[in-house]
């Protein structure tokens, strides 16, 4: 068994990996405990309960992701700029909460569960209302182009999972052709 403490973030952690690798069946506190190599007294030592576990985790990436949107509208750049940047706003790297197919995961969870659909949908609106933001700071009101930037940013991210030649550059080739498509107008 463990010898070292383990945290709520610890347990969180082993819940996203679990999650991305076997499925939302997976976060229970004895399979979780099993993968951690230690007791369930240890999750019960943090969490009330399985489902107070799930709230914490869709919390942890809900925090996760609002960072990230946070810090793109922080940005000391132009529309423009941002624009382009979109295609990094639920970039995965390898690490923590940003373990390579988490996003997929949950929105695949979120088939199921209400609390993980609930969560998607806040993140969804919040990257929504910023590409929308940054389309009316360059006079594009269109909400339909919002949500086609959008619509493609998910898309080609699952693409990208099979199609290993698919990446976020296709978004960038769309966003300036709706930016030169408005700007011949």
């Amino acid at each position: 068994m463990a010898k070292n403490r383990l945290s709520p973030q610890d347990w969180i952690a082993a819940g996203v990996a679990a999650l991305t690798s076997k499925g939302p069946s997976m976060l229970r506190a004895e399979t979780l405990a099993r993968d951690l190599d230690t007791t369930k007294g240890s999750f019960y030592w943090h969490f009330k309960d399985v489902p107070t576990f799930h709230e914490a985790l869709l919390l942890a990436w809900e925090t996760h992701a609002t960072a990230k949107l946070q810090a793109l509208r922080e940005l000391d750049a132009k529309a423009v700029s941002k624009l382009r940047l979109v295609t990094e706003i639920n970039a995965e790297t390898g690490t923590g909460l940003n373990t390579p197919g988490t996003e997929a995961a949950l929105r695949s969870w979120a088939q199921e569960s209400d609390l993980a659909r609930e969560t998607i949908k806040r993140i969804d609106a919040q990257r929504l209302d910023l590409i929308k933001d940054l389309l009316a700071e360059i006079d594009l009101t269109n909400t339909e182009l919002a949500h086609l930037i959008y619509a493609s940013h998910l898309g080609l991210g699952m693409l990208a999972k099979q199609q290993p030649d698919v990446s976020g550059q296709s978004l960038v080739t769309l966003v300036d052709l709706i930016l030169a498509l408005y700007e011949e107008a």
